[in-house]
């Protein structure tokens, strides 16, 4: 009774007060401690919500490879299954179905043989996914190193200019990443190099489908061929695990011609984010094994406290079952022809971008937009002429919201400083042509206003000048 006329004091006191006259948004809440006090959920929205309000507009963030649009029906199915556990199959059995549903349908994109059982889980994200992958690779190589009486104490990997979430792996699961470096005039994994670094310590080979800083494919084919003679030389049998974070989910639509996944008889497994190109909300990822035999059974737990005996293999254990669900309406919804036409129009709309800005003149490009991720790379041209740097014009372009960022790439060209732009789902030509608008004004506005001097100067000067 007590709590009752507690909740009709605060909904009366509300009725009186504007939003921002209530006593709870006259002060500001506390940011270290829990208060004493509760407050009507009304003036506790709107306080978290103008707080969130200071972040960028994600729509604008053409940095991030994550999807920051969905249509308003997986709004709906996120709200319908913000209360159900996705690890809890036994209490929750169709959204499992749904789960299982979808790793097959991935793993028949990825062409997984049906006669080999492949087996496939829902992660987090492709960073999840890939330290699974990673973590059944070295589990096969310790297993046969053992059966041949081997030490099991240096195992390695071999890589390119990876995601961060490879370095995770090597630290968190004590294993060697052999990363090969950019040099100028190369900025991805070739096979000659891979083999170079292959040796029986050599847990797996991981190209990446879609690299992070320049968004190019790594050349999967190329590299099993090499492996394939490498095998043929020395015996050596290494597996290909293939990233495919972001073009797992472009390449069956947009290349589908593309030998990258099972096709190869060497790629025993590959990951994906679902939340990139797979068009789902954050926090969906995908992992396929070529087969049973590829997912060490020490690795999978069985659990039968939520109610049934489950097997489960993951990082995490509890976990929203929306983003499984939202996917599967992404499978129905579209079909080959949605996806293959939503992706179809990215590419354009990259490949287009690509042209207006080596247009522009202080840009080379990198990468164009074409037979990779959509979006495209460039750096400023040696002889460009401009006072500013690439950092200078992402922080002007944000200014007006947009969140492009420059960085420089990793070793051995850490000199070379490069801009990216993201064209995914929601990123429409018009949007493109409105951001190649106020990339012109800002590299404008840099030239007339070089950084590192003041207004004043910069004023004088141009008075000086005409």
């Amino acid at each position: 009774m007590r709590g009752m006329l507690h909740v009709l004091k605060l909904l009366a006191s509300r009725q009186v007060d504007e939003v921002y006259g209530s006593a709870a948004l006259r002060n500001a809440p506390p940011k270290h401690r829990i208060p004493e006090q509760e407050i009507p959920p009304f003036d506790a929205y709107q306080l978290v919500h103008d707080e969130v309000g200071l972040d960028g507009n994600s729509r604008l963030n053409l940095a991030t490879f994550c999807q920051t649009w969905v249509e308003p029906e997986v709004h709906r199915l996120m709200n319908e299954c913000i209360d159900k556990n996705v690890i809890d199959k036994d209490e929750y059995p169709q959204t499992a179905e749904l789960e299982a549903r979808c790793a097959h349908i991935v793993g028949d994109l990825w062409h997984a043989p049906e006669t080999g059982h492949p087996i496939g889980t829902s992660t987090t994200g492709s960073s999840e996914a890939a330290m699974l992958g990673g973590m059944a690779a070295k589990w096969r190589w310790r297993a046969r190193m053992q059966a041949a009486g081997k030490p099991t104490g240096k195992p390695n990997f071999v890589c390119g200019p990876v995601q961060i979430c490879w370095h995770k792996f090597a630290r968190y699961f004590e294993v060697e990443m052999r990363q090969v470096p950019m040099e100028k005039g190369r900025l991805m994994l070739t096979p000659e190099e891979v083999v170079a670094r292959c040796d029986e310590n050599t847990i797996a080979v991981v190209p990446t489908l879609g690299v992070t800083y320049t968004l190019q494919y790594e050349p999967v084919e190329a590299i099993a061929r090499a492996l394939d003679d490498l095998q043929r030389r020395s015996g050596l049998d290494v597996p290909i695990h293939v990233d495919g974070a972001s073009g797992g989910f472009l390449a069956p639509f947009l290349t589908p011609e593309l030998r990258w996944d099972f096709r190869l008889a060497r790629v025993r497994s590959i990951n994906a984010s679902g939340h990139k190109f797979g068009l789902s909300p954050l926090g969906c990822g995908w992992i396929v094994w070529r087969s049973m035999d590829d997912l060490p059974e020490d690795l999978i737990f069985r659990v039968n406290y939520l109610g049934g005996d489950m097997p489960t293999f993951a990082l995490n254990f509890s976990r929203p079952g929306g983003q499984v669900v939202a996917q599967y309406y992404d499978f129905v919804r579209l079909g080959r022809e949605g996806y293959a036409r939503i992706h179809r129009s990215c590419a354009e709309t990259a490949a287009w971008l690509s042209e207006q800005i080596a247009a522009l003149g202080p840009f080379s490009m990198i990468y164009d937009g074409r037979g990779g991720i959509p979006g495209c790379t460039w750096t400023l041209r040696e002889d460009a002429g401009v006072p500013y740097n690439l950092f200078d014009l992402a922080d002007k372009v944000r200014s007006r919201g947009w969140l492009v960022p420059a960085y420089s790439l990793p070793a051995n060209v850490t000199s070379l400083v490069v801009q990216r732009v993201l064209v995914k789902n929601g990123f429409s030509r018009d949007m493109a042509g409105l951001f190649l608008q106020d990339l012109k004004r800002a590299m404008a506005q840099l030239a007339k206003h070089p950084p590192g001097r003041s207004l004043a100067e910069n004023e004088v000067g141009s008075f000086k000048h005409t």
